[in-house]
């Protein structure tokens, strides 16, 4: 179980489990932080936690000083280009920004070690783009530097991590999503701020951001470095309160859901075990712990997500409703849950069929139709290019062609229409082009779009389609969605052209190797499980041995895995049943 997870004991009460720990770790793990120009060392005997480690020692100019005040430079040269080095930043934009000030200030040494392999790696990303190479990236891989967070394409990212596990890459400047589910460790990991985005840094964040730190079988040790500020000290409270309170909903649905509780007292109870309730005074000093769980439960019953009945003995039982149970099974937000009902069950009365777009509409994010603001004249021209049945989609969803073409006029709209549905719509024909031709550089271009936010809609639009499948299959209604939904998923999941998705399964196989592979005759996991290593190498561009390799020995563990499957439904057809009739 995660080390990261910060209340075992309410679970080993909850199983009635016994509970083994271990603090082995392969690596010895360093913690420090830095305030100013001091490092402390992170050491729980001491009373305030801290003990001084060393004072940070390193020449800057007046103008690099003014550039990098937090000293990110002199950290990350004590370690780099020879060890590795992982920076979390609070941002996206923080992560290009600094890999970028980082190159300005490096020694031109950098750019000498491993030159060959840094060339290759740019051409490897300029022909995942379709000739299209990130200017960043362009600046900083030279130097063994690159940014990785949600911005990049799937295939840039994966080309980032192959490099930095190679050593191609010395330094990578990162989000947190990084921390959350991918093995790259470094020698030292730096943590710019506390902070993910505008969010103060939960325990779990920081546990699996210092996680990174040390190398197994590389490294004797690994350190971690947080970068504080004097306002940054002594801040952990609980966000169980924020967005109005959605996190609070969440967990009430879930103990009802699991059947945790099954009366409000039982929720309140549970309530008492949480960081919320330790901090009820300064989190919430209008309300109490009481009033908030009586506030939460009448909410989720005015959505419909739970009811109240009553038992034998006449006692008040919460109960989950079949809304509920959809809406917690697919992990929807309660924010939008009724709405996506709604929208659900309104595109059963005309669900367009011959064409991907009305799916993809349902499957697009509501979170982030308020983070683009259409392009008028952009939206006209791709709604003209729909078909027939695709326009008579869009004005039965609420976006009629009168609509689009008054505005990209530059003209007064006098009809009142849902300007969500709008942006959703618009958000959706950036999907729908996105399936149709598979290059997300040229998708971007066509909406002036950055293609970081592309990326993050496509892989945003892919994880809720997922939760809206398996909202739907907890609702007998919806149930010609599944097949459809199952489908649209996996096309959102690769983003490929159809005959390219099951090479695509291949790991290290990205859209630009699928297409080498397909076009060299390896057209299914048959031809890659069995062939020969030294033909695909010379037969395909910029493949090593050992990618081969690679690539071959995941093919076939692929087939038997799907052979293992189809053979146990084998089994089971000629199973004989233990409760034939008899005489």
């Amino acid at each position: 179980m995660s080390a990261t997870l910060g209340n075992v004991g309410d679970l080993q009460t909850f199983l009635n489990a016994e509970n083994y720990t271990n603090d082995f770790r392969p690596v010895e793990l360093k913690e420090y932080v830095k305030i100013k120009d001091s490092i402390y060392e992170v050491d729980p005997r001491e009373e305030t936690c801290f003990s001084f480690s060393r004072l940070l020692d390193f020449k800057y100019s007046s103008g690099m000083q003014k550039m990098d005040p937090d000293h990110i430079i002199a950290l990350a040269t004590e370690v780099i280009p020879q060890q590795s080095c992982l920076i979390f930043c609070a941002t996206k934009k923080n992560c290009e920004n600094l890999a970028g000030m980082i190159c300005k200030y490096l020694n031109k040494v950098f750019l000498k070690h491993k030159e060959a392999e840094k060339a290759t790696l740019l051409g490897e990303l300029k022909s995942s783009g379709n000739g299209s190479l990130c200017p960043v990236l362009k600046k900083t891989v030279p130097f063994g530097l690159a940014y990785h967070h949600s911005g990049l394409t799937s295939d840039e990212r994966k080309l980032v991590e192959e490099a930095y596990s190679s050593g191609v890459l010395c330094l990578l400047t990162c989000t947190s999503t990084l921390a959350a589910g991918i093995n790259l460790p470094a020698r030292r990991v730096i943590l710019r701020s506390p902070y993910v985005a505008t969010e103060f840094l939960k325990r779990s964040q920081y546990k699996q951001m210092v996680g990174r730190a040390g190398r197994a079988g590389i490294d004797a040790m690994g350190e971690s470095i947080l970068i504080l500020q004097d306002k940054d000290i002594n801040m952990c409270y609980s966000n169980l309160l924020h967005d109005g309170g959605r996190g609070l909903f969440s967990l009430v649905l879930s103990f009802i859901g699991l059947k945790i509780t099954t009366t409000v007292e039982q929720v309140r109870d549970f309530m008492k075990g949480t960081l919320l309730s330790v901090q009820e005074a300064q989190v919430s000093p209008e309300r109490s712990l009481w009033d908030l769980t009586v506030e939460s439960i009448d909410t989720l019953k005015q959505k419909s997500l739970i009811e109240v009945s009553a038992d034998v003995n006449n006692q008040s039982i919460l109960q989950i409703t079949r809304l509920g149970r959809a809406t917690f099974k697919g992990s929807i937000d309660l924010s939008y849950c009724d709405l996506l009902y709604r929208d659900l069950s309104k595109g059963l009365e005309g669900l367009l069929l011959n064409s991907f777009l009305h799916l993809v509409y349902l499957v697009t994010p509501y979170d982030m139709v308020n983070q683009c603001k259409p392009d008028w004249m952009i939206y006209f021209r791709q709604f003209t290019n729909l078909s027939a049945a695709e326009q008579k989609m869009a004005t039965a969803v609420g976006v009629p062609e009168s609509f689009v073409a008054r505005k990209a006029a530059g003209q007064s709209v006098r009809k009142s229409v849902d300007i969500v549905v709008v942006n959703r719509l618009y958000l959706a024909l950036v999907l729908y082009s996105l399936l149709k031709e598979t290059n997300l550089w040229d998708v971007s271009d066509r909406f002036q779009l950055t293609r970081g936010f592309v990326q993050t809609l496509l892989s945003s639009a892919s994880a809720f389609g997922s939760s809206v499948l398996h909202f739907t299959e907890e609702l007998e209604e919806f149930w010609a969605y599944k097949a459809l939904l199952s489908e649209l998923t996996r096309r959102l999941t690769y983003c490929v052209q159809a005959e390219l998705i099951p090479l695509m399964e291949v790991a290290g196989v990205m859209e630009h190797r699928a297409k080498q592979l397909y076009n060299a005759g390896y057209k299914t996991l048959a031809h890659l499980a069995n062939a020969d290593p030294q033909i695909l190498v010379q037969t395909i561009e910029n493949l090593f041995k050992r990618q081969a390799n690679q690539i071959i020995a995941s093919a076939k563990m692929l087939i038997k895995e799907k052979a293992e499957a189809l053979q146990e439904e084998v089994d089971d057809l000629l199973m004989l049943p233990s409760d034939i009739p008899s005489l």
